[in-house]
């Protein structure tokens, strides 16, 4: 196993992501742009992509990527989980592994160069073992001579209107460009409004397939399994802005002639936090050095990141917002940003209690013991 610890290229990375966001996306823009209903802020996704090259982090060089890794690209989650910033990376790196895994290096290399937004049209809540397991829910997409498309995809996240999705139909995986008269996406209500689901019908829509059989079963396994772990980066991104606000302000706000942090409750509070966030971070790292690794440990570890990261992010948010007291429940405060993100992510890629399900087969944990009726143990 990898060294956990940030090297100095990631940290580099860091300092001018969390620069640029620091400019461009302050929590002031980011609720202004959720009260006028923005969906992205597509000129900070742009700057993103064009000046620090995101979307090619973990591409090869040789496909005009940066080589860099998933360990880079979930430094940079971590940020955008700190700003809450309404960009659509995280499906992008989703996208990037299905493309990696079913080696469709043209799309990478558009990807990486900014080109066209690819997103994997999968429900955003989709466990990476739903992939390994259709009959566990219906095909919603049925594929026509053409090849065409048919059907309706729900939850979406990070669907641009004029990308490219990769859909997963029958026993293929296919490239549709959403720009088709023949796609039709409709945004739906979601808590977050950072980042927006949609539904995305097809009638007949023209697709091109990228990977059969059991390649692409695999490659959209890779996909949900890289989201899952990614996705752990971007909640302890979230978690750590929730710290640092609510410690800020606990140091500053007076209550009877002392500061609010003075007192023991709130330092146990804190501290619990703190002790979860340290937690949450190792285990939301190995997940992202695991993505590049043989075997199940890329599944094993996107488990234990989702079993553990979700719930720490949702504690995080909603600590931030009691201690904040009255200001904390108001809508001119970013925490109620945080706790909604918080809130959505962690039914992402599955539940936490899915999560943990799956890890228990991965390791080959028994089930839990049941008792008979007459309260004697199951034999």
């Amino acid at each position: 196993m990898s060294d956990l610890l940030y090297d100095a290229d990631e940290e580099a990375l860091r300092d001018t992501v969390r620069a640029l966001l620091a400019t461009h996306a302050p929590w002031q823009r980011t609720l202004a742009a959720v009260d006028g209903g923005d969906p992205y802020d597509a000129t900070l996704w742009r700057r993103l992509v064009d000046q620090l090259g995101v979307t090619g982090l973990a591409v090869p060089v040789e496909h005009g990527g940066a080589a860099a890794g998933f360990r880079e690209v979930a430094v940079v989650l971590e940020e955008l989980g700190r700003a809450v910033a309404p960009v659509p990376f995280l499906g992008a790196a989703v996208a990037t592994r299905a493309l990696l895994a079913c080696a469709e290096h043209t799309l990478l290399r558009r990807l990486a160069a900014g080109d066209r937004d690819v997103t994997v049209a999968v429900d955003f809540a989709t466990a990476p073992d739903l992939a390994t397991a259709p009959e566990a829910r219906p095909d919603p997409v049925t594929v026509g001579p053409g090849p065409t498309l048919t059907g309706r995809v729900t939850g979406v996240a990070d669907a641009v209107p004029h990308g490219l999705l990769l859909v997963p139909a029958g026993d293929a995986l296919y490239v549709v460009d959403a720009a088709e008269p023949a796609v039709r996406m409709s945004a739906v209500v979601s808590l977050d409004a950072t980042r927006p689901l949609v539904d995305i019908e097809f009638t007949a829509a023209a697709a091109r397939p990228i990977a059969t059989g059991d390649a692409a079963a695999d490659a959209v396994t890779a996909a949900l399994t890289a989201g899952a772990a990614l996705l752990a980066s971007e909640q302890v991104g979230l978690a750590q802005w929730c710290l640092d606000t609510t410690v800020a302000y606990v140091r500053q706000r007076h209550q009877f002639g002392r500061p609010v942090g003075s007192f023991q409750a709130v330092k146990h509070r804190l501290a619990d936090v703190w002790v979860e966030l340290t937690e949450a971070r190792a285990v939301a790292r190995y997940a992202a050095d695991r993505l590049g690794a043989a075997g199940p440990e890329a599944a094993l570890a996107a488990a234990l990141a989702q079993a553990y990261c979700g719930p720490v992010a949702v504690r995080a948010a909603e600590v931030c917002v009691q201690l904040h007291g009255g200001i904390g429940f108001t809508w001119e405060h970013p925490a109620h940003l945080y706790l909604k993100r918080a809130k959505s992510a962690a039914i992402a890629f599955g539940t936490a209690d899915r999560h943990r399900a799956a890890l228990a087969r991965l390791v080959d944990l028994p089930p839990p013991v049941t008792a008979t009726a007459f309260g004697d143990a199951g034999r």
